[in-house]
């Protein structure tokens, strides 16, 4: 008993000096600064919000001094820009957008998310601007456009101000689709710093002060440590099948398979891409402006090329499947702006392919159709037999290593003669003498 009591007390002791040593672990690592990084490049899709709101999470629990969004983007959707600039207006930590490398940009909504953050920086070479609004719908009435342009410049114009930025510079972003470079947006104050890289940066904005969930902050980029924020597979693959002209290509893999699996059943492979294709193209969908009429007509013409592989009509099923493809593939994107539109030079090649590979189809069954049958009565016909009697007019005749009873159109045969089948009739055939030397 005293012996158990001992390892008892031994246990109680152990686990709380290793609970102090974790304890004093933490607030060691609460004394060194961290500063987070999120590199983005593509467009403000709901990927990308889901991407900077786990990235704020990360660097919120774990106390990170600021959060840095490299950022490069040609604009997105509307609805995720304001999931993301909503983040970083509500975040606990400073947050800096910073338009990088040399060569990227912050168009259309990733101006917002720049005039949002706490910080915002750019790398020569870069350029910010044309915010105007574009409808996903296509055109509209000259009251609806007004609104939704005022509805935007109240906004950016919100932004800029709650962070002392230009505001009537961000007003003619949207406006008049301005778009400057990163020397002319330091002298207009539309950003705080140019820097040609991440250590620059955080030199530059060493000891300045920001106002952080109704507090100033003094920003101390002296001794941090640089922590990456990596996305993870299922936020990568998000992203690349998001692009309009990735899930149109995911969506033509998923019927090819389809159509492999019942075509030659059992084969498995084909049906399994082919469903795990379809389910990442609409998952893309989801995620994009799609009108789903196009979708609707892509899905209709590649039914008119099945019925056409099944049922020949020599070209009309054909022909009505490419108008189908073609229009619902134009049709496809609800947006106006080409990084949210399927490009031509994925549509007519598709298409083309799909074409290709339905009339390669249809002529094979078109010729099975049509091939003389080589087996069977009707099989019999044309081929080449001996006479192994006398036929005046009937007698039997040897084809195919058969004998049949058989009758001469060519007057009388005799025994040895070869002979061609020109009829079956039942279980006789007529035969002709073949002339020799022919």
């Amino acid at each position: 008993m005293k012996k158990s009591m001992w390892v008892l007390f031994l246990c109680i002791n152990f686990f709380l000096v290793l609970s102090l040593f974790f304890h004093g672990v933490d607030v060691e690592a609460e004394d060194i600064k961290s500063v987070y990084v999120l590199s983005y490049s593509g467009i403000v899709s709901p990927i990308f919000s889901r991407v900077v709101s786990n990235a704020l999470d990360i660097a919120e629990r774990d106390n990170a001094h600021l959060l840095v969004i490299e950022l490069d983007t040609p604009g997105g959707l509307d609805t995720s820009m304001r999931e993301v600039v909503k983040g970083i207006l509500n975040a606990r930590i400073p947050i800096v957008v910073y338009i990088y490398p040399k060569g990227a940009r912050a168009a259309s909504a990733g101006v917002f998310i720049t005039l949002s953050a706490h910080i915002a920086a750019m790398a020569p070479g870069t350029n910010i601007g044309a915010a105007h609004p574009v409808s996903l719908m296509g055109k509209s009435d000259k009251t609806m456009e007004k609104k939704i342009e005022n509805d935007a410049v109240a906004y950016i114009r919100a932004l800029a101000k709650q962070r002392g930025r230009n505001e009537d510079w961000a007003e003619k972003a949207v406006r008049e689709s301005v778009s400057i470079d990163a020397e002319e947006a330091v002298k207009l104050h539309v950003v705080d710093y140019i820097a040609k890289d991440l250590d620059e940066l955080l030199d530059k904005i060493d000891g300045k002060e920001v106002e952080v969930s109704g507090k100033m902050m003094v920003i101390d980029t002296k001794s941090v440590t640089i922590k990456y924020i990596k996305m993870n597979f299922i936020d990568i693959l998000l992203k690349y099948i998001t692009n309009p002209n990735v899930a149109y290509i995911l969506l033509f893999i998923g019927f090819y398979g389809i159509i492999g699996e019942f075509s030659h059943p059992g084969s498995i492979l084909p049906g399994v891409v082919g469903v795990i294709s379809l389910i990442l193209a609409f998952t893309a969908f989801q995620a994009l402006p799609i009108n789903y009429g196009g979708i609707a007509l892509i899905i209709f013409g590649i039914f008119l090329f099945i019925i056409e592989l099944f049922t020949p009509t020599f070209g009309a099923f054909t022909l009505g499947g490419v108008i189908s493809l073609i229009v619902g593939s134009l049709m496809l994107s609800k947006a106006n702006v080409p990084f949210l539109k399927v490009s031509l030079q994925v549509i007519l090649p598709m298409v083309f392919t799909t074409f290709v590979f339905f009339v390669f189809a249809i002529g094979k069954a078109i010729k099975i159709q049509f091939r003389k049958p080589v087996t069977g009565k009707e099989g019999l016909i044309g081929e080449i037999g001996i006479a192994r009697t006398r036929l005046d007019p009937s007698g039997m005749v040897l084809v195919h290593g058969e004998l049949w009873r058989a009758e001469s159109l060519s007057g009388i045969i005799e025994e040895g003669e070869e002979v061609r089948v020109k009829e079956v009739l039942g279980l006789k055939i007529k035969v002709e003498r073949i002339k020799k030397g022919v």
